[in-house]
């Protein structure tokens, strides 16, 4: 390990030299998986369809219909799994609100035999145990951060999960429709947008990853067109067959 030197003082050094990235990815992640999976799927959809050798018409119903259909799905799915989460944490908080409120004393025990189990002195333990019992919400808190691994006050909303899910999946989608739109009859100017759009996804990625960006977008650029390119064979060979 590397000791910096500095003047500083000993709370500004290590606030300066010791901050982490969001693990969580925080909005980025969702977003940005969000896009690249609606990229991915509507590109290989799209790419499917061309192989059939059929219209441009045809090949530009088909990629609106893959990013409405995938954007409302998304969105559904998104907000029903979010709201299901959070009602299950909210019968669970419900729970332990009503231990706390009926059996005061042995939560407050729990809390210091928790403190104690990851190195607490006993005696210190159950001070700072009542201490942090004296406020029910706060206590409420404690118990469920500890206990549950979450944070009663900053619950997801399903709602604005499914508003950026449709959003962030509408737009990666729009992505291989766009030459279409703006006139183009052949495939490749959506091939080079979409791929060009992959490796951005994946380069933006990099930022909640400890990989390069290059090596980020490179491989998704990779993984994407793969998925592409399979589906435009197996669209090739089911017009064979259909014609």
């Amino acid at each position: 390990m590397t000791i910096i030197e500095t003047g500083a003082d000993l709370h500004d050094a290590h606030r300066d030299n010791h901050t982490h990235r969001d693990v969580n990815g925080g909005w980025l992640r969702p977003a940005v998986f969000g896009a690249m999976d609606g990229l991915v799927s509507n590109f290989a959809l799209m790419a499917g369809v061309a192989g059939g050798a059929v219209s441009q018409q045809t090949i530009i119903i088909t990629g609106l219909s893959g990013l409405a259909a995938g954007a409302f799905s998304m969105a559904a799915g998104e907000y029903t799994s979010v709201a299901s989460q959070r009602e299950l944490v909210e019968a669970e908080l419900d729970v332990e609100r009503r231990e706390l409120r009926k059996h005061p004393a042995d939560e407050e025990k729990e809390l210091a035999e928790l403190y104690v189990s990851r190195g607490v002195e006993s005696k210190l333990a159950h001070e700072v145990a009542a201490q942090l019992s004296r406020d029910p919400e706060q206590a409420l808190e404690i118990h469920a951060r500890e206990e549950l691994g979450i944070d009663p006050g900053d619950l997801p909303s399903p709602t604005v999960a499914a508003v950026s899910s449709f959003g962030s999946f509408a737009l990666g989608a729009l992505i291989p429709v766009l030459p279409y739109l703006l006139g183009a009859s052949a495939l490749w100017p959506a091939v080079l947008l979409a791929l060009l759009g992959l490796f951005a996804c994946g380069a933006v990625v990099a930022k909640v990853t400890a990989r390069s960006w290059w090596f980020s977008g490179l491989r998704q650029l990779v993984l994407g067109g793969a998925a592409a390119g399979v589906t435009y064979l197996l669209g090739s060979i089911f017009g064979t067959f259909a014609g």
